[in-house]
């Protein structure tokens, strides 16, 4: 009898997989065993086995496709059997509660539209927040310059709006009476949410704001906008005109103002500069069309406006224009950096960090590893001395070696070291099992397989899962000091810096001497800061002394 074969969970944190390649043809023969495909995974790429014997139907994902967790890869089967029934009760089974959902919507949408509220005979319109700035996103009603029921005319100032750069007017685009206000001063309202209505007197803007409720009358809506572009692009091109004509006559004026001498600027920049007993015809504007904001006021000057008189006696300068060419690249994300992102935010968000940073000496360390690389198997490092101190340190302080499990704190007995390795893909943690038991020969050729194993893409499910503790060293780089986040499920991370050598005070004697930062970063649910404390006093100790690591 054919079987769907589904992608596996190949990882403890693996979401979804991509097909490396396909090992195996539709058609081809397959028995139990047999390697189907291969799999790249958020870790590794890994192997596809077939668990049982017959005949490869079908295959539904190309190479380089990914596929979610329990997602369809293939159908194994006798030969000539029909199978296409097994796939669509597969995706009927993956669809049914999406669709009664969708057909739930559909109904709903249908209701809401047989029932959509005619607007057409309605004169009145909808003022909605405009987006002022390129960043913004709300803007907060500072001041209401008319009220309910006021009669307005195109190009009257309706409220001050103060956007994330500046306080800015909001103008009426057209003639009639404020029928409703839908904010207090000092709220806010998201871009392009309801401000305000205005319309003939005793027009029904309720009406309206029920149509809005359902989604609005596209129709009128967008007849609208395109006479709001209409008299923008007027009004951008009187403007234009405007400043063309002040260009070409020598008496053109330093400060904002309109067409018709009138200063722009806002009531509550000519208020601010009234009582500051400023010029405002003086005060250059940063707004729309040069308006004159409340930022321009409050950093105005009069000795920078002197000095841009004086700066038109000077003769010109020619400033030379740089010409470049802006040009993005998208890359698409890996399964690894999907999941380091997932699982970083993860831990940074939910897990309330706090970090203990401690300063050793590594002189005797310095020693010590000479002494040892003359007789050892294997070159050892300072990461290796790391690992091997920090787990002797945990055997001593097991309040450290835990996982929060949201419920209870999970004390873990053994000691399963995470060592931080960059590959090109990301970052990867490949775990030395035990390592408090083991040499430091035995831990030195432990990491440097395991890390060429994920430089390989080579690595076992077994030998990145199951950390207790995680080391991230970036001494290497030429990092003094620096923070890690938490790789759950462990409760604390360190962070391990370069050893420096600088002037080291001893006995009120300054001395030359080799130090190295380390700040161990802690889940503050799970360890507090004395336990984290004194487990890094341990490893301070083990490392000025590493005698007591071979104990």
């Amino acid at each position: 009898m054919a079987e769907v074969i589904r992608m596996p969970k190949m990882s403890d944190t693996m979401e979804e997989g991509v097909i490396a390649s396909w090992l195996k043809e539709e058609g081809d023969e397959v028995s139990s065993g047999d390697v189907l495909a291969e799999v790249e995974t958020d870790k590794a790429t890994m192997e596809l086995e077939s668990y049982q014997d017959g005949v490869l139907l079908h295959i539904g994902v190309k190479e380089k496709e990914s596929v979610p967790v329990d997602g369809i890869l293939a159908v194994i089967g006798e030969k000539g059997e029909d199978y296409k029934h097994l796939l669509e009760e597969a995706k009927n089974g993956e669809s049914d509660d999406d669709s009664d959902d969708s057909d739930k919507k559909e109904e709903k949408s249908e209701k809401k539209s047989s029932e959509k509220i005619d607007t057409s005979d309605i004169n009145a319109s909808i003022i909605r927040m405009p987006k002022m700035s390129d960043t913004m996103e709300e803007g907060i009603i500072a001041s209401w310059l008319k009220k309910k029921g006021d009669k307005v005319e195109s190009g009257d100032i309706l409220a001050e709006v103060e956007t994330d750069k500046a306080t800015m007017e909001l103008e009426a685009y057209e003639d009639g009476t404020l029928l409703y206000t839908a904010v207090e001063e000092g709220s806010g309202v998201p871009v392009d949410g309801v401000i305000a209505i205005i319309g003939e007197e005793g027009a029904d803007y309720e009406a309206l704001l029920k149509a809005e409720e359902q989604g609005g009358d596209d129709s009128k809506e967008k007849e609208k906008e395109e006479e709001k572009e209409q008299k923008s692009e007027k009004s951008t091109s009187d403007s234009s005109s405007s400043e063309s004509s002040q260009q070409s006559t020598s008496s053109a004026s330093s400060g904002s103002s309109s067409d018709n001498g009138r200063v722009k600027a806002s009531p509550l920049a000519k208020k601010i500069a009234s009582e500051k007993g400023i010029d405002i015809a003086q005060v250059n504007g940063s707004g729309p069309d040069g308006r004159i904001v409340k930022a321009d006021v409050e950093n105005f000057t009069p000795s920078k406006a002197q000095e841009q008189k004086s700066d038109g006696d000077q003769p010109s300068i020619n400033i030379p224009q740089v010409v470049g060419e802006e040009k993005s690249e998208k890359v698409e994300l890996s399964q690894m950096r999907k999941t380091i992102a997932k699982r970083l935010s993860d831990s940074k968000f939910t897990a309330p960090h706090f970090y203990l940073t401690m300063e050793i000496n590594m002189d005797k360390a310095i020693e010590a590893r000479k002494s040892m690389n003359e007789v050892a198997p294997v070159k050892i490092s300072f990461n290796d001395m790391v690992v091997k101190a920090a787990a002797a340190a945990l055997r001593q302080h097991p309040d450290v070696n835990v996982s929060w499990k949201g419920d209870h704190i999970m004390k873990h007995q053994h000691i399963h070291m995470g060592v931080a390795v960059a590959i090109p893909e990301g970052l990867i943690v490949p775990v030395v099992r035990f390592a408090d038991s083991k040499s430091l020969s035995h831990i030195s050729a432990e990491v440097r397989d395991l890390a060429q194993k994920a430089k390989d893409k080579k690595l076992q499910p077994e030998e990145f899962s199951g950390n207790t503790f995680t080391i991230s060293n970036l001494g290497m780089f030429g990092i003094e000091e620096f923070t890690a986040i938490i790789n759950p499920p462990d409760a604390c991370i360190m962070a391990v810096g370069g050893i420096k050598e600088t002037v080291i005070v001893k006995n009120g004697e300054m001395k030359p001497g080799n130090v190295m930062k380390v700040t161990l970063s802690c889940d503050h649910r799970a360890v507090d800061g004395a336990v984290g404390s004194a487990f890094l006093k341990t490893f301070k100790e083990l490392l000025e002394d590493p005698v007591r690591i071979l104990i």
